[in-house]
């Protein structure tokens, strides 16, 4: 059904509008709060929202307290309920409200949850507060004193309980459960056994005073409740309107997925506001999929969910939303965009990586340590993370030996900066020409080069890498050290590395689940500490400015021996001759489809979507914001060729290179592609069916 809206539309990728509403009340005046509440009801219907949830006891005002026992209240308040139910046959969205309920000859704190012209069930509160400033137990019965499971009301008879789970037709991963202020206070709140029965979205009904630092703890509760529970968590509380005799309140409203805050609201304000957010079903189904301790989970408490009842509901879903997405989509998702947070992760990443090389060489007793440097990004933050193992150690920077191997397209920008990198490092640097081996071996394999003849193929390419690679682990046999590998994750997702003998072989590789768009920034947060100096930072930002490059193929050399000339003699010396993304495709972009279809294994179209959310815009999208002037805009019609070289490259002709990479560390929750660790494939499967997918997304 989601299949037949509009590209552009997040409810067919999975998303689904949410709303938290705080109106304004009239404390025992159920007639004026209705009328606030359906007005409030029709605004977030309007703007897209499926959901809109009100606070706790809002049709009658929480701090009503002995009024509640008073015939004349009860009754309004249920015929307040009514116009809500009324009001709710022309507005396409589900409405949770507050109210107190007479059931049994008792009188219930409880949640009643509209649609489409009619009351879909009520939920009662479960843990009633009596302490402090709190009386309910005064006035109200716990849920688990209830005796009847249906009641009649609104003129229907309807479901009555917290075991209750409502579900749209039209979005099966909607499943919505409700709990009540105290109930989220608790040990186990009653929405983790709704979450374990299937509910994805949860609602705290809740009116909450405000005291000094409660504010920040609703917060840490919230995040912590949709993170274990792994679903959308939606939290209200009572602003303006209720009684100030001896207490106060904020009107705080709260939208969290999966410990994440997508939405807040103005606190203290003397108005009606709402709060709305789109949040991701489909992430939500995919992780618990993902972490097979929450489908344990299930299982244990299999007595506690049995009999829960789901109740069905048929809510169109609209053609069009207002706002596009609502929810910012990090166009660096393993880059965070706060320079502070940034740096903090940085600095996890970089002594992860440390701590990882400092154990293999201890427990392998190794002294030295063999890299090849290039004067590019990656072998640079290898041999970073090298010196900082030897620091760590209390060796000499010496036992690193550092190898640069100019070959027939290494720019004299990369080979002088390789050499002032080894300098500022103070590691041992030496410099091995490979090019007479290199033409010695296409000479033996019969290549035209080797005659004489410029042609640049994989082979001329592969004979360079695999030259190098080679020198390296002799080299490390010879000084009885290990082979430090450079390679990253991006590279390995791509598969743009020479298979074997190249650069997808080391001893030790301590960069392979490091995204090439991370490493950038770890390389200029070395740069901005005093860990090399001043030289050694001014060159740090070099290499970051540096065009990324195998430096394999020359520019059209004049003579047809390239290898007779000096390194760095070709046209264009500035920057690298060879570009990498005119090849695989811009690494942001790239890094982008990656975590998306490795942590979540999102369909190409959806992956598609948010790459536009993020990248269509340049005003809209968040990245670093320290680096705003330095990326580009995509269109639909260029992400969607980029992303159709990711999964061919990623799928099709990749894994085999994958499937036997040597040891390295995971350093982030956006996933590793070890067989030992996140991602184990075949390495002859088909890609077709993430292409065919693909080529449902329009070109513009």
């Amino acid at each position: 059904m989601t299949q037949q809206l509009p590209f552009n539309n997040p409810y067919r990728h999975g998303f689904a509008r949410v709303a938290v509403a705080v109106p304004r009340n009239r404390v025992a005046d159920p007639a004026f709060n209705a009328a606030e509440t359906i007005e409030m009801y029709r605004k977030a219907a309007a703007e897209g929202s499926m959901l809109v949830a009100f606070p706790e006891l809002g049709l009658a005002a929480y701090t009503c307290d002995d009024l509640f026992h008073q015939a004349a209240l009860l009754d309004a308040c249920e015929a307040a309920l009514q116009s809500v139910v009324d009001a709710s046959s022309d507005i396409p969205a589900v409405a949770v409200v507050g109210l107190p309920l007479r059931v049994d000859h008792r009188l219930f704190n409880c949640a009643a949850i509209v649609a489409g012209g009619r009351l879909l069930g009520v939920m009662p509160k479960t843990y009633l507060p009596n302490y402090g400033e709190f009386y309910e137990a005064r006035q109200f019965n716990g849920a688990d004193t209830a005796l009847a499971s249906e009641i009649d009301l609104c003129g229907s008879r309807v479901p009555f309980g917290t075991d209750l789970i409502f579900e749209a037709a039209h979005l099966p991963l909607f499943k919505l459960h409700v709990e009540i202020c105290e109930d989220v206070w608790v040990p186990i709140p009653p929405s983790s056994y709704a979450a374990l029965a299937g509910a994805t979205v949860l609602v705290n009904l809740s009116a909450s005073n405000i005291t000094i630092g409660k504010s920040d703890y609703r917060h840490r509760l919230v995040s912590l409740q949709s993170a274990r529970c792994i679903a959308a968590y939606l939290y209200s509380s009572a602003g303006i309107g209720e009684s100030t005799t001896d207490l106060a309140w904020d009107g705080q409203a709260l939208i969290y997925e999966g410990g994440e805050m997508l939405a807040e609201s103005e606190r203290f304000s003397n108005r009606s506001h709402v709060i709305s957010a789109d949040v991701d079903l489909e992430r939500m189904s995919r992780e618990r999929m993902r972490q097979n301790s929450f489908g344990t989970s299930v299982q244990k408490h299999r007595s506690a969910l049995q009999g829960w009842r789901t109740v069905r509901f048929d809510l169109p879903l609209p053609q069009q939303v207002p706002h596009g997405l609502l929810r910012g989509v990090e166009r660096f998702p393993y880059v965070p965009a706060d320079a502070a947070t940034r740096d903090e992760r940085c600095m996890e990443v970089f002594n992860i990586q440390v701590q990882s090389l400092v154990q293999r060489l201890e427990a392998a007793n190794i002294e030295k340590l063999v890299i090849g440097v290039s004067g590019g990004l990656d072998s640079t933050h290898a041999l970073l993370v090298c010196a900082q193992a030897m620091d760590r150690l209390g060796r000499p920077r010496a036992n690193i030996l550092g190898f640069t191997m100019p070959g027939f397209a290494t720019s004299s920008r990369t080979l002088a900066q390789a050499h002032e990198l080894m300098a500022a490092i103070g590691c041992t640097a030496r410099e091995i020409d490979i090019r007479p081996s290199c033409k010695q071996m296409l000479a033996d394999l019969g290549h035209p080069f080797g005659q004489g003849i410029p042609q640049y193929d994989i082979t001329f390419e592969n004979v360079q890498a695999g030259e190098r690679t080679s020198h390296l682990f002799r080299l490390a046999n010879f000084h009885n050290g290990i082979v430090v590998g450079t390679g990253d994750l991006s590279e390995l997702a791509l598969g743009w590395c020479t298979y074997g003998v190249g650069d997808h072989m080391s001893h030790y590789n301590v960069n392979a689940s490091v995204p090439k768009t991370l490493i950038k920034h770890l390389v200029r947060w070395v740069a901005n500490t005093d860990m090399l100096g001043a030289d050694g930072s001014r060159v740090l930002r070099a290499i970051v400015a540096t065009e990324v490059s195998p430096e394999l193929i020359p520019n059209e050399p004049a003579e047809p021996h390239p290898e007779q000339a000096a390194p760095g003699s070709e046209p264009d010396a500035g920057q690298p001759g060879q570009k990498t993304e005119d090849t695989i495709g811009p690494y942001e972009l790239q890094d982008f489809h990656l975590y998306y279809t490795l942590r979540y294994g999102f369909r190409p179209s959806k992956v598609a979507f948010l790459a536009q959310c993020a990248w269509g815009d340049r005003d809209r999208g968040r990245w670093p914001d320290d680096l705003q002037g330095e990326h580009n805009q995509y269109s639909l019609a260029d992400i969607k060729k980029h992303l159709g070289t990711f999964l061919w490259r990623f799928f099709k002709t990749s894994q085999f290179k994958r499937s036997c990479v040597p040891n390295s560390p995971k350093v982030g929750s956006g996933g590793s592609l070890s067989p030992r660790g996140d991602w184990r494939a075949p390495s002859d499967s088909e890609a077709e069916a993430w292409l065919a997918e693909l080529r449902t997304v329009p070109e513009e």
